[in-house]
């Protein structure tokens, strides 16, 4: 299979996904079948479908609980356990899809998008929100812990947007969120993970003029989420009460996808109220 050309999907007036042959039903589905937009209890067959990267802790995870009375999910990580735990939690395989997915790599995350598709026959919007920072100081850190940190929240990023934008042209509407930080806003001392955020916010932007410029696309949003120091396992030594909630970080998520038709929230940039920086 050429990586260059999209998976060529067909979702209009209720056709059936067609796969590429190389990413045919690879993935991790809980009870090892697809459900097809079933849902048992007759109810929310027609709910938005949120695709989240990074959704088995933190911000992931908070978003999709935040999300999940009006949207269905597809929740992506490394960690399927967790993420299972989570779909469960959340209304099970009618209402949230486990998939394993490693976003360094091109063929997971291909068969995520594919598995969505399959499950419940569309995705409307994506969190692009899987990363992981390292300590300041170009002698810190291993280079494996950089090169990893590089490949997640930069090439991840990329390959996320890349094996779901063809679904999205396609319906001519949905919604892109991709989690920068601060920390790619302001250049942080010795940092190579403010390097990375500063390489998604330049993804969120370049996705944009791609829309408008190349695709001559209108109504599919791009929105860059950037979280200020927050409380999460994202940090070895937690900062503690001061800092902001990961359902601080979720609900800004929620607002951008509430937001009416032709309205584009292109940044919410959050900072705890004791930040200095």
């Amino acid at each position: 299979m050429d990586y260059r050309k999209p998976v060529p999907w067909r979702m209009s007036q209720g056709r059936r996904t067609r796969f590429a042959p190389s990413v045919r039903r690879p993935w991790d589905i809980r009870h090892g079948k697809s459900w097809k937009n079933r849902d048992v209890n007759g109810k929310g067959t027609n709910d938005p479908v949120l695709l989240i990267t990074g959704a088995s802790s933190g911000i992931g995870a908070a978003t999709a609980r935040a999300a999940a009375g009006t949207h269905r999910l597809v929740l992506a990580a490394r960690r399927l356990e967790e993420l299972e735990a989570l779909a469960e939690e959340l209304g099970g395989a009618e209402r949230a899809l486990a998939v394993r997915c490693d976003v360094t790599e091109w063929d997971q995350v291909q068969a995520m998008a594919a598995a969505g598709l399959e499950h419940f026959g569309r995705i409307d919007a994506v969190f692009a929100n899987a990363g992981f920072g390292a300590k300041r100081g170009f002698l810190e850190e291993s280079v494996e812990h950089w090169r990893s940190m590089v490949l997640t929240n930069v090439y991840g990023a990329a390959l996320t947007i890349r094996a779901t934008l063809p679904h999205l042209l396609e319906r001519g509407d949905g919604h892109f969120l991709i989690t920068s930080s601060i920390a790619g806003r302001l250049a942080m001392p010795g940092s190579l993970y403010s390097a990375t955020k500063w390489a998604a916010t330049a993804i969120g932007e370049s996705l944009r003029a791609e829309l408008r410029q190349m695709h001559q696309n209108t109504t599919i949003k791009v929105t860059l989420i950037e979280p200020g120091m927050t409380d999460t396992d994202f940090f070895d030594n937690r900062p503690g009460e001061w800092a902001l909630q990961d359902t601080d970080i979720a609900n800004a998520v929620i607002y951008a996808l509430q937001q009416r038709p032709g309205v584009d929230v292109n940044e919410i940039l959050i900072r705890p109220t004791s930040q200095p920086i």
